[in-house]
C-alpha cells in the first residue's frame, strides 16, 4: 500500500471514529413513526409528523457522493 493509501485509511478510521452513532429505537405496527429530521431544510417548509397524517409517504433516502 503507498503512502497516501495509508494516509486515507488513517484519516477515515479517524472521521468514523470521530462520528457519534446513535441506534434508532424499532417502530413497530400500533406505534408512531419518529419525526423527520428537526433542522431547517433546504427546499421548503419542514414537514411534520401530524401534517403528513392519512398520506401515503414516500421516504426515499439518499446522499452526495
Amino acid at each position: 500500500m503507498t503512502r497516501w493509501g495509508i494516509l486515507a485509511v488513517l484519516v477515515t478510521a479517524v472521521a468514523l471514529g470521530s462520528v457519534t452513532w446513535t441506534r434508532a429505537e424499532p417502530v413497530g405496527p400500533g406505534r408512531p413513526a419518529p419525526e423527520f429530521a428537526t433542522g431547517p431544510w433546504v427546499n421548503g417548509d419542514p414537514l411534520t409528523m401530524s401534517g403528513l397524517r392519512g398520506r401515503v409517504v414516500l421516504v426515499d433516502f439518499w446522499t452526495f457522493g
